[in-house]
């Protein structure tokens, strides 16, 4: 079912923009990002960037999708778990997501919308101990990394500077399942063409 909303999704993504009244678009995003493993939280920094196209519909209304690539600072570190001195860090990594965007036009600039769609999410799991370092010859880092498949929906505001320059303030959840979520609020500066 993943797979079929994500290649429903592209389709869309690239049909589109035949249509005489699509717009498409490009931004740069960053803000904070919040990783949530069972009651755990950690926040950290998102950045990325995200492209698509917005198709006008009757009455002020509209539907785009959008594919983002980002990656995160967030990550949560324990230490002192068998030896002292050691860490073991949980990192928010990559993340894509390709969601479907409903929204309105509410005068000449601002625009209202929700979103929905499929995330993808990479996560890791380092660990660092002096101990390994001095017995595996300078091998001191294990890692191990996950990639985790979900869904996405959240709501945005978007206000026109001028035609072809935007700007925007995004809220999104996604859930991966495995007791792992993220919320995210996300500033972006994009343009239309």
């Amino acid at each position: 079912m993943k797979k079929i909303a994500l290649l429903a999704a592209s389709a869309a993504l690239f049909a589109l923009p035949a249509a005489a009244n699509a717009q498409a678009f490009v931004q740069v995003e960053g803000g904070l990002d919040v990783a949530q493993q069972g009651g755990d939280s950690e926040a950290g920094f998102s950045y990325g960037v995200s492209a698509g196209y917005d198709y006008d519909l009757s009455n002020g209304m509209f539907i785009g999708v959008q594919g983002t690539y980002g990656d995160s600072t967030a990550r949560s570190c324990v230490h002192d778990i068998a030896e002292v001195g050691d860490r073991a860090c949980l990192e928010a990594r990559r993340d894509l997501a390709a969601v479907v965007r409903l929204g309105t036009q509410i005068g000449a600039r601002n625009k209202l919308y929700v979103l929905g769609g499929y995330t993808n999410t990479r996560v890791g799991l380092t660990y660092k101990s002096d101990t390994l370092d001095q017995n595996l010859a300078g091998f001191s880092d294990l890692g191990a990394h996950d990639t985790l498949n979900g869904f996405r929906v959240g709501a945005g505001y978007e206000y026109d500077v001028t035609s072809n320059l935007f700007i925007k303030a995004e809220y999104r959840y996604s859930n991966y399942g495995s007791d792992f979520s993220r919320h995210q609020g996300v500033l972006a500066v994009g343009t239309k063409f």
